[in-house]
């Protein structure tokens, strides 16, 4: 059996590199089973032994680095779109000069301009919106209903439900209470509220998390 070209071998080694740094993207913003990050990692094994048996050139590991970085401080929610451009593009070129040598790049070349503008546009579109709904879902905090004010949207006697924050919620009290009673949340235990009657103004915020 013929051993692989090596122009051959670089560019499937292209692909499972990128294919990887596209997996640990969509890994670092949506978190769950460890599939995803278990892919990435197989894929960038995959490509770091390509380096055992490719020409590589050593200077394509700073542009991988600074891609990685930028990717980071894209999470901190601050120009993310601007950083995760940066990340596409500095993840881009390291990989398509990765495996070369002096002389270029061993990527053919139509394949690297697809590649790349696949991966800006699959940053730019996939990873910005999953990380959008990420650090939504992270700036939630169901502990901040603490202190709210709402309504009572069925009877509590003594468990019912209110509405407070902009949702409703099991909740108990004291005692009776009918519909339409404001109440104010002392405390949450899991998936329900502790609540009081309240008499008196409800602020601005309370208003419009009611209304």
């Amino acid at each position: 059996m013929e051993p692989l070209d090596p122009y051959l071998l670089a560019n499937i080694l292209y692909l499972v590199l990128v294919v990887g740094l596209w997996l640990a993207a969509m890994a670092a913003v949506t978190p769950g089973t460890g599939l995803l990050e278990l892919t990435a990692l197989t894929a960038l094994v995959i490509a770091g032994f390509g380096t055992l048996v490719q020409p590589f050139n050593l200077w394509a590991l700073i542009p991988l680095a600074l891609g990685a970085v930028f990717f980071g401080l894209s999470l901190r929610r601050r120009q993310e779109a601007v950083w995760l451009t940066l990340s596409a593009v500095a993840l881009s070129v390291g990989s398509v000069y990765l495996y070369g040598d002096e002389t270029g790049p061993a990527v053919h070349p139509l394949l690297a301009i697809v590649v790349s503008l696949s991966t800006v546009g699959f940053f730019w579109l996939t990873i910005r919106r999953a990380l959008a709904a990420h650090l939504a879902r992270r700036r939630h905090d169901p502990q901040a209903v603490v202190g709210q004010v709402g309504d009572v949207r069925t009877p509590l006697d003594p468990m019912g439900t209110i509405y407070v924050g902009g949702e409703l919620w099991t909740a108990r009290a004291e005692r009776p209470l009918a519909v339409g009673a404001r109440v104010k949340v002392k405390s949450r235990d899991g998936l329900i509220l502790d609540v009081e009657p309240w008499s008196g103004t409800m602020s601005a915020v309370d208003r419009e998390a009611t209304a």
